[in-house]
């Protein structure tokens, strides 16, 4: 039985790891200092014991990114993911433009109701990201890090200033058309089978929450993550780096750039293997992680 908020679409997904995390993903009440009123924030919630994992999805993506890894996670750990603010099942508050600093108060303040106790941060691409502003700000939160083929080195152009009534309204249509993000996915993945209808089902449920064009539009307006760059280096908690060795997302070369810059790292790749190893080798990425946190 899934929530209503994930829209009648839910009912279609076949995969099991699919079916099953949609069933689990629950909207607990997120107050933060820029709401008028406490935030529906979508999360799920398995496993216990050792410290809490904490999955951040990437851009424009949900929980239901990580619908292979988690369950893998949560054999051995208390594993939880969130839905960032302005992405997945988490309410877009109309008043309030998306943009990092944002993202990262309502983490924080996520954190705070949910956990409540020092976790290790997983992000995957724009997620890990998301897991390096936090980690920096937040050290008192985190114990470790581990990014996913993570952004945070690509600058990539300034489309914000451009994103004026109609174009921008325009752009986000663009992005949700289907052929277009079927194209994203398939280039995604080295194992292209793996771009299931389930699969692209579960990357387009969250469009038709409320204000997803908005959202959109103001995040990137913003300029996003691309001025992370100076943080990177101010990562003091043991970080594990994880990267596809076919990665054509964000391709291969900074994979060793986040490992030269932060102080207490270290780089595993992963063989045969696209932008989102949580996705394409979820038993390799979760044994990998798990083994690290053990030697750790």
């Amino acid at each position: 039985m899934v929530a209503p908020f994930l829209g009648p679409e839910a009912h279609r997904l076949t995969e099991p790891a699919s079916i099953a995390l949609a069933a689990q993903i629950n909207r607990v009440a997120v107050a933060a200092p820029f709401f008028a009123e406490p935030l529906a924030t979508a999360c799920v919630c398995q496993g216990s014991g050792g410290t809490p994992l904490l999955l951040l999805h990437g851009f424009d993506s949900s929980v239901l990114e990580f619908r292979r890894l988690l369950p893998l996670l949560a054999a051995q750990q208390e594993t939880w993911a969130v839905d960032l603010l302005g992405f997945g099942f988490t309410d877009r508050p109309t008043a309030v433009p998306i943009d990092p600093s944002r993202i990262k108060t309502h983490l924080y303040y996520s954190w705070k109701t949910l956990i409540g106790r020092p976790v290790v941060l997983v992000g995957a691409s724009m997620g890990g990201a998301a897991a390096i502003d936090f980690a920096t700000t937040y050290p008192e939160a985190v114990t470790q890090v581990v990014l996913i083929d993570s952004a945070g080195f690509a600058q990539g152009p300034d489309m914000g200033k451009f994103l004026v009534p109609p174009l921008g309204y325009l752009a986000a249509e663009f992005l949700r058309q289907p052929a277009v993000r079927r194209q994203v996915s398939l280039k995604a993945y080295v194992d292209s089978s793996l771009v299931t209808e389930d699969a692209l089902l579960c990357a387009a449920l969250h469009l038709q929450m409320p204000n997803w064009h908005r959202a959109m539009i103001t995040f990137t307006k913003s300029g996003g993550y691309t001025r992370l760059q100076q943080q990177i280096s101010r990562v003091t908690q043991p970080t594990y780096i994880l990267w596809g060795d076919s990665d054509q997302i964000l391709g291969t070369q900074d994979a060793a750039r986040f490992q030269q810059a932060i102080p207490h790292s270290q780089l595993t790749w992963i063989e045969a293997c696209g932008h989102v190893p949580h996705l394409e080798k979820p038993q390799l990425t979760a044994e990998a992680i798990l083994d690290w946190l053990h030697s750790a």
